[in-house]
C-alpha cells in the first residue's frame, strides 16, 4: 500500500515495540509514518535469538495476557496462531539455600494471609503478618514506597522473601524505592480504602477473581493464563509490526537517530536525522527519557529537566543450552532469588519447561536462562561473559544440582534496559506530560510512563498516537479506531507476518 502523499505526515522516534506500536496505529489510520531508529535492529528489548540452534528469546520472553494490548496487536500482525500460553506456571523462590514453591493468594508478593508463606519466612516472620489487622491503621498520602509500607505492616521479611524477588526483579529495582502507586496501582488504592493492608490485599483478589478472562486471551486460545509467549520468540514481534506498518505503506529508517527539532509555524516540526532534514505535521518520541530529554531541552525545559531526573537500571541474561539427557532439573518454570541472600542470579527460567516451543524446536536440548544485575549493581555488566557463565553456573548447582556443563551460551547485555518507579513517578510524569502538552504536535510515549512491561508500552504508543491523531484531524480519531478494532479482531493468522 502507497501512502497518501496529501495525508499528514508523523514521524516517529524510536523503533522499540512502543515506536512501532504508535508506527502501526498510526498508518493503519491513514497518515504518513516515517519511524526512525537509531540502531541498526528494530525491537528494543524484544529480541529473538538462538543458543546451539535453538530458537530463544535474549529480551522480553511474555506478554501479560490479562491486559489485551500486546495479545490484540500480536493477532493484528498475523500472530495469532503463534501465541502459547506457558506449559508451566509454577515457580520456586531460591530463599536460604532451598527452593521453596512459590505462595499463593498474594499481590505481587504481599500475601493476603499469613497461613500463605509458611514455609518461606520463619515463624516470627508469619506471626508479623498475621498481626497486621491488630495494628492502627496507616495513612497514606499521595504516594508511598511498596518496601517500607509492607515492612512497617507485615514485618521485613516478607519483603526480602518474597516483595523483592517479585516486584523488585519486575523493575530490577529496589522495593524499598518503588512506587506503590505506579508499580501497583489497585493495592495503593485499597490500601488507601481499607485499614489494614490485609484487607487491601483480599479486596484486590476479590476484584481479580470477579474479573473473567479477557477476550483476548480467550479468543486465542490462551483461556485465563495470565501470561502469553510466541512461537519462535516474543523477539519476533517487533519484525511483524514493522512488516504491517511498511505494507500501510509507512516507511522505517534504522541506524539513523534523531539529534535535533525544529519548530516550523504554529505547529509543525522539521526532525533532524543524520543528513535528513524530515518536515511532519507531529512527532512522536517513543525513545528513553535520556534522549527524549535532549530533544526537548530546548522546546519544553521543564519537561527535560524531568525526564533527565527518571533513572534506569542495567542488566544482563545469560542463556544456557544443554544436553537434555544430561539434565535433571525440579519441575517448574524456574525460580526467584531475594536480593538479601546475596547470590549472582536473581531469576532462572527453565525455557524448556515452560514453553512447548523452545522444547519443540530442540528436543536434544534443555534451555535456561539467568538474570543478573539491578538498579545500582551496574558493575555486574562488565563483568566477562565467561565470568557470567561460571557465576550463574555455581549458583544454579547451588540451587538444582545442576552439574552438566553448557553446549553453548549466550550473554546478552541490557545496559539502561528498565526505568525506575520511585515515589512520586507519576506526579513527575503527570508534569513532564504537562509541558510537552503545550507543544503542538509532538508527544511522548515509552516504558517511561505508564509501565515497563510489553502491553503498557503498547498502550502508552495507542495513547499517544491517538492525541496526535485526534489533533491532526480535528479532533475526531475515530477513523484509528475503527480501523484497528477491525484488524485486532480479525481471525488468527490474518495479516502480516514477519
Amino acid at each position: 500500500m502507497n501512502a497518501d502523499t496529501t495525508a499528514p505526515h508523523v514521524v516517529v522516534a524510536g523503533g522499540g515495540i512502543t515506536g512501532l506500536a504508535a508506527a502501526h496505529r498510526l498508518a493503519l489510520a491513514g497518515h504518513r509514518v516515517t519511524l526512525l531508529e537509531a540502531d541498526g535492529r528494530l525491537g528494543g528489548k524484544l529480541l529473538a535469538g538462538e543458543v546451539a540452534g535453538a530458537p530463544v528469546d535474549l529480551g522480553a520472553e511474555s506478554l501479560l495476557a490479562r491486559r489485551p494490548e500486546a495479545v490484540a496487536l500480536a493477532r493484528a500482525v498475523g500472530l495469532g496462531d503463534r501465541l502459547q500460553a506457558p506449559a508451566t506456571t509454577t515457580a520456586s523462590v531460591w530463599s536460604r539455600g532451598d527452593l521453596v514453591p512459590m505462595p499463593k493468594g498474594h499481590v505481587m508478593g504481599v500475601p493476603g494471609d499469613a497461613r500463605a508463606v509458611e514455609g518461606l519466612l520463619s515463624e516470627e516472620g508469619v506471626r508479623r503478618i498475621a498481626a497486621d489487622p491488630d495494628l492502627p491503621p496507616t495513612v497514606i498520602g499521595d504516594d508511598v514506597a511498596i518496601g517500607a509500607y509492607v515492612a512497617a505492616r507485615m514485618g521485613p521479611e516478607v519483603v526480602d522473601r518474597l516483595v523483592e524477588p517479585l516486584l523488585g526483579g519486575v523493575y530490577a529495582g529496589d522495593a524499598h524505592r518503588i512506587s506503590m502507586r505506579a508499580a501497583v496501582p489497585a493495592l495503593f488504592e485499597a490500601a488507601r480504602a481499607h485499614p489494614t493492608l490485609t484487607d487491601a490485599v483480599r479486596a484486590v483478589q476479590r476484584a481479580g477473581a470477579a474479573v473473567p478472562a479477557d477476550a483476548a486471551g480467550a479468543a486465542t486460545g490462551l483461556g485465563g493464563s495470565v501470561f502469553a509467549g510466541v512461537e519462535g520468540g516474543v523477539g519476533t514481534l517487533p519484525g511483524a509490526v514493522a512488516g504491517a506498518v511498511r505494507a500501510a505503506g509507512g516507511e522505517i529508517v534504522p541506524n539513523t537517530p534523531v539529534t535535533a527539532l525544529r519548530r516550523t509555524g504554529a505547529t509543525g516540526w522539521q526532525v533532524v536525522a543524520g543528513d535528513r532534514v524530515l518536515t511532519a505535521d507531529a512527532v512522536l518520541l517513543a525513545t528513553p527519557a535520556g534522549p527524549a530529554a535532549a530533544l526537548l531541552a530546548e522546546h519544553a525545559p521543564a519537561a527535560a529537566s524531568g525526564l533527565g531526573a527518571i533513572e534506569y537500571a542495567s542488566m544482563a541474561l545469560v542463556t544456557l543450552a544443554f544436553r537434555r539427557a544430561d539434565v535433571s532439573l525440579p519441575a517448574g518454570s524456574g525460580f526467584l532469588v531475594p536480593p538479601v541472600d546475596g547470590r549472582t542470579i536473581k531469576a532462572s527460567t527453565f525455557s524448556s519447561q515452560k514453553w512447548r516451543w523452545v522444547a519443540d524446536a530442540a528436543p536434544d536440548l534443555f534451555v535456561l536462562r539467568t538474570s543478573v544485575g539491578r538498579h545500582g549493581e551496574e558493575e555486574q555488566l562488565r563483568r566477562e561473559d565467561a565470568d557470567l557463565v561460571d557465576a550463574s553456573l555455581e549458583d544454579l548447582a547451588a540451587a538444582v544440582g545442576l552439574a552438566a556443563r553448557p553446549v553453548a551460551t549466550v550473554v546478552t547485555r541490557w545496559a539502561g534496559g528498565l526505568p525506575q518507579y520511585p515515589v512520586g513517578h507519576l506526579a513527575r510524569v503527570a508534569r513532564v506530560r504537562e509541558a510537552v502538552a503545550a507543544l503542538p504536535g509532538l508527544r511522548i510515549a515509552g516504558a517511561a510512563y505508564d509501565g515497563v512491561g510489553i502491553p503498557a508500552c503498547i498502550a502508552s504508543a495507542h495513547r499517544a498516537a491517538d492525541e496526535i491523531a485526534g489533533a491532526l484531524t480535528g479532533g475526531t480519531p475515530g477513523r484509528a479506531d475503527e480501523i484497528i478494532a477491525t484488524s485486532e479482531t480479525a481471525p488468527p493468522g490474518a495479516g502480516h507476518s514477519s
